[in-house]
């Protein structure tokens, strides 16, 4: 009974493992011996492989030839530097923005220090001239347009300008208005030359 078993237990043999025994390593062996046999004798295998291998259409997208590893090595290499490029210009670009910024900032300094200059600059006196000729300026705004364009008709040419250059243009539009026609007109000059 034994006997009959281990004969059934032989026959029964799995047919992925009479296949692997029977051809899979009979076939690895025989082209691992081909291979030593022809690297002995002097032929580059590896390199014949990957150039018959090269020309077989579904390997030839598997296997790559040295030409092809150093094409790939070259634009990997391109790729890196491009890359390393485009970083250096979104950092000399960040860094031309900054300096654009200090720029405009420094600029508005500059006007706004030469502003305090010219009013430092300006002697006491002129600077109470300034207020006095803001206050009768006013005075003048709210006086009739009639009577502030006699006033000023009797004033010369630069005082009457410099009262009139603080009002508003609505206000001096109606006191030039009421004024003599030639001073008015002398008074308008003064006001051209002055821009």
């Amino acid at each position: 009974m034994a006997k009959q078993r281990l004969i059934e237990e032989k026959e029964k043999m799995n047919p992925f493992v009479w296949f692997l025994f029977a051809i899979v390593i009979p076939v690895i062996i025989a082209i691992t011996l081909t291979i030593i046999v022809f690297a002995v004798v002097g032929v580059d295998v590896v390199d014949w492989a990957k150039k018959t291998g090269n020309n077989i259409p579904v390997l030839s997208s598997i296997i790559t030839t040295d030409d092809e590893a150093r094409e790939l090595e070259k634009e990997k290499s391109v790729q890196e530097r491009i890359d390393a490029k485009d970083t250096e210009i979104e950092k000399l670009s960040q860094e031309k923005l900054n300096l654009e910024g200090t720029i405009e900032r420094l600029e508005q300094q500059i006007t706004k220090l030469e502003r305090d200059l010219n009013v430092a600059r300006q002697s006491p006196d002129e600077q109470e001239t300034e207020k006095t000729v803001k206050e009768i300026s006013s005075s003048f705004t709210k006086m009739k347009n009639e009577q502030a364009a006699l006033i000023l008709e009797q004033l010369d040419t630069e005082a009457a300008f410099l009262i009139l250059s603080e009002m508003s243009n609505q206000d001096r539009g109606l006191v030039m208005e009421s004024m003599n026609p030639e001073k008015a007109a002398i008074i308008t000059k003064r006001f051209i030359d002055s821009d």
